[in-house]
């Protein structure tokens, strides 16, 4: 198996990226990584309303496939069956909602860019 600590790396600093995005923008963030036998969340997190479940993907500027893109039916329901797991063992009244944060990662500038898509799934 083929291991690139560079992309390894840019991914954990996409997690830390959104995970501070939703703390600027009111969230508290419950869980980075939260793993079970189905697999990891990315983050878990609540506002007013949810508890939310993101699913994050960080890509490089000229990526050939988006972050949204690459969050399949197969992924869809490896984090369902995490959520279910985490929901049977953290009981909350607040409903579940599925978000993608899709971060862009620039080279050139050495910056994060977000799309953040609430109820993506």
């Amino acid at each position: 198996m083929y291991t690139d600590k560079k992309i390894t790396g840019l991914g954990k600093k996409g997690e830390d990226f959104t995970a501070k995005y939703l703390r600027e923008n009111g969230y508290i963030v419950i869980k980075q990584n939260f793993s079970n036998r189905y697999g990891e969340i990315d983050i878990i997190a609540e506002n007013g309303d949810y508890i939310v479940f993101v699913e994050v993907k960080t890509r490089s500027k000229n990526a050939l496939v988006s972050g949204v893109e690459a969050v399949d039916s197969y992924k869809m329901n490896r984090v369902y069956n995490l959520a279910n797991d985490f929901l049977s063992k953290f009981m909350t009244d607040k409903p579940p909602r599925f978000d993608v944060a899709d971060v862009v990662f620039d080279s050139t500038s050495d910056s994060f860019e977000i799309n953040y898509i609430e109820s993506a799934f």
